[in-house]
C-alpha cells in the first residue's frame, strides 16, 4: 500500500521536483506545502509564517498558489461570539494524484497534436520544395 503523503515527501524528494514541474510552485510554496503536510493539524497563516519565517503577506500568496493548484484545503473556523479564521492543511494525497494525471493525459494529448501539425506543415512544404529528378 502507498506510504503516507508526508512519508513520500521526506523519503523522496522527487515528489517535490513533481510537484514544481505540474504546477509551477517557486521554492517558498514547497516550504509552506511541507509544512503543512508536517503539521499535525491544519494550520493557520500566522503560525505558516511563524514555521517559515517570513512575512504573513508572502506566506498568504504561497498559501494561494498552493490552493489554486489543489494542494491543500482551506477550512473555515467560527467563533461563538462571532467572527471567523481560515485553517490550512494538505489535501488528499488520491486526488492531488489524480490531478497531476490528469494534467500529464492532457499535456501528452496536446503534444500528440502538435507533433501531427508538425508533421503535416513540414511534409507539404518538403513536397512543395523537392527538386524534380532528371
Amino acid at each position: 500500500m502507498a506510504n503516507s503523503l508526508a512519508e513520500m515527501l521526506r523519503s523522496d524528494m522527487e515528489c517535490e521536483g513533481l510537484l514544481e514541474c505540474f504546477h509551477g510552485l517557486k521554492e517558498l510554496d514547497k516550504r509552506c506545502f511541507r509544512e503543512l503536510v508536517d503539521a499535525e493539524t491544519a494550520v493557520t497563516i500566522d503560525d505558516l509564517s511563524d514555521h517559515v519565517d517570513r512575512e504573513r503577506s508572502t506566506v498568504y500568496r504561497s498559501v494561494q498558489r498552493l490552493l489554486n493548484a489543489g494542494l491543500i484545503q482551506k477550512e473555515q473556523i467560527n467563533y461563538d461570539q462571532g467572527g471567523y479564521y481560515h485553517v490550512y492543511k494538505p489535501a488528499d494525497p488520491g486526488a492531488i494524484r489524480e490531478d497531476m494525471q490528469r494534467l500529464l493525459n492532457d499535456w501528452y494529448a496536446e503534444m500528440g497534436q502538435l507533433i501531427q501539425e508538425f508533421e503535416e506543415k513540414y511534409s507539404d512544404a518538403a513536397d512543395v520544395t523537392a527538386p524534380a529528378e532528371s
